[in-house]
């Protein structure tokens, strides 16, 4: 597999993107605080949404493809209210087993943090990893994240209870190399 093509999604990505982000669910339900039936329940407007419309959307999606597959997704929200509209949250990231250790995973990751460097009046960047994702952490690790702490019993998949790691980035400091 080559390289894949890092960009911004677009509305007419959202049917692809629904694809994918329902087939993680089902694949890494440990993963996620969403369950497979719980998003695919959802009408194709939040789906739409989700992708963001327009640079100041408060929601945007950035996808990884392999010619016209899409292999790969990170998505961000940033916080509505005025004393939190500074922070944004990075949700959803996924690639396909095939497009791994190759670097996409990083690259998602650094193109949503440099279009949140460009938002105005965003400084931070946070995000959960369900303890025990060795390598989903060292990924953020590597695009700069932090540990500030972990939160016991955060999520429940079927009779197991999964403690979320909580990091954080600020936009304001040097990129890591």
């Amino acid at each position: 597999m080559h390289t894949p093509e890092i960009r911004r999604l677009l509305p007419a990505d959202a049917d692809a993107y629904r694809t994918l982000m329902l087939q993680a669910y089902a694949a890494h339900p440990e993963a996620f605080t969403a369950s497979v039936d719980e998003r695919a329940a959802f009408p194709m407007s939040w789906w739409e949404t989700r992708v963001g419309a327009g640079e100041d959307s408060m929601e945007a999606s950035f996808g990884a493809f392999d010619g016209a597959a899409l292999v790969g997704a990170v998505s961000y929200r940033r916080e509505p209210r005025p004393k939190s509209r500074h922070k944004a949250s990075l949700l959803g990231m996924f690639v396909q087993p095939a497009a791994r250790h190759g670097g996409t995973g990083k690259a998602l990751v650094q193109a949503l943090l440099r279009h949140a460097r460009g938002q105005a009046g965003l400084r931070v960047v946070q995000l959960t990893v369900s303890e025990g994702n060795e390598a989903a952490q060292r990924l953020y690790e590597r695009c700069g994240f932090s540990v500030f702490g972990v939160e016991p019993l955060a999520m429940r998949e079927g009779e197991r209870y999964i403690a979320k790691v909580h990091m954080w980035t600020d936009l304001a400091a040097p990129l890591p190399s």
